[in-house]
């Protein structure tokens, strides 16, 4: 069975509350439409009635809630809330009144009252605009020391990864981590790996050498994280330096990285930048034909997850079965 449809009948068997702020974009209704229909999640739907309703125009979505931030009897309650949660960042209570108008905002505070279990937002707004509020209203997980982002990738007929699943990190938010939070996406990715694809992480530290073979900066940077990564978690499955091909093919692997118990089997792979793991997931969705679903945040404290401002509808209801998984274990 392939990831997805793993991931769906999970999603299923304890169903959730995600909200959508993005109410009036035809990919979210419809992505709501088809989530209900098949039993994936009870469904939110943030914006004006009117509006919501005709972005909907020839779609069943009669089981979806929809609210609108702006009238509602929540509003008064939530911007009271915020006014609390940052008052001592200077927030007056006309500007939270204002601030709980946002449907983004509007959103992570239902997720923050237990009005929903997670949120999906990004269709057509940046990551900052989804993370910024969840930053600021539910905050960092107790654990965490670092919110990163990362794809997960589906490829079609791949005898790579977990039968062509793997997690691409950090390739929607740090810019340029350093070896110390190069070692924390790492650790973060393996557990998330874990919790959604339930399968065991084999994590690869990507670089353009392995074991040694270049020299420069950026190797010694992967090298390090790959250093503290292990002292942190001696237990996982973790190693690196290693260059791509080293990471996923077995001959290749055994070659550059003898010994290794991580090449030629990754199926977490983490980039030494945002540059390197933005650019790669893109290439492989289009060129592979993959699914990409994300940016699925980590690090925060309750389900707030990222899209693609080029996502389909199809992804928007597999990111929305992810978040349903995570929202399980939340």
């Amino acid at each position: 069975m392939d990831f997805m449809k793993k991931t769906i009948q999970r999603a299923k068997a304890d169903k959730k509350t995600i909200v959508l702020p993005e109410g009036t974009d035809r990919r979210v209704v419809t992505a709501a439409a088809e989530a209900m229909e098949r039993g994936i999640a009870d469904i939110i739907l943030l914006g004006n009635e009117k509006e919501v309703k005709a972005a909907a125009d020839g779609l069943d979505i009669s089981k979806a809630k929809i609210v609108d931030p702006a009238n509602t009897p929540l509003h008064d309650d939530y911007a009271k809330t915020f006014y609390e949660l940052r008052k001592a960042k200077g927030i007056t209570p006309e500007k939270a009144d204002e601030t709980m108008r946002d449907q983004t905002y509007f959103g992570v505070m239902m997720v923050k009252k237990g009005a929903a279990d997670g949120m999906v937002s990004g269709a057509c707004h940046s990551t900052a605009n989804t993370l910024r509020p969840a930053l600021q209203i539910v905050r960092t997980a107790p654990d965490s020391k670092l919110v990163s982002g990362f794809f997960l990738i589906s490829v079609p007929n791949c005898e790579y990864g977990e039968n062509g699943t793997f997690i691409f990190a950090d390739s929607g938010l740090n810019i340029n981590p350093n070896a110390e939070d190069l070692s924390e996406i790492a650790i973060a990715s393996a557990k998330s790996f874990k919790s959604i694809v339930d399968a065991e992480p084999k994590v690869a530290m990507l670089s353009y050498s392995s074991y040694g073979s270049g020299k420069g900066e950026l190797v010694d940077k992967v090298a390090e994280a790959t250093k503290l990564a292990k002292q942190k978690a001696p237990d996982l499955l973790l190693d690196g330096e290693l260059q791509g091909d080293a990471a996923l093919v077995p001959s290749v692997g055994a070659s550059k990285a003898p010994g290794s118990k991580v090449a030629g089997h990754a199926n977490v792979l983490v980039f030494p930048d945002l540059n390197a793991g933005n650019i790669c997931y893109k290439l492989v969705e289009r060129l592979a034909k993959a699914s990409a679903y994300g940016p699925i945040l980590q690090g925060i404290a309750k389900p707030v997850n990222d899209l693609s401002r080029g996502c389909k509808a199809e992804d928007i209801v597999g990111v929305i079965a992810i978040t349903a998984v995570q929202a399980q274990q939340h």
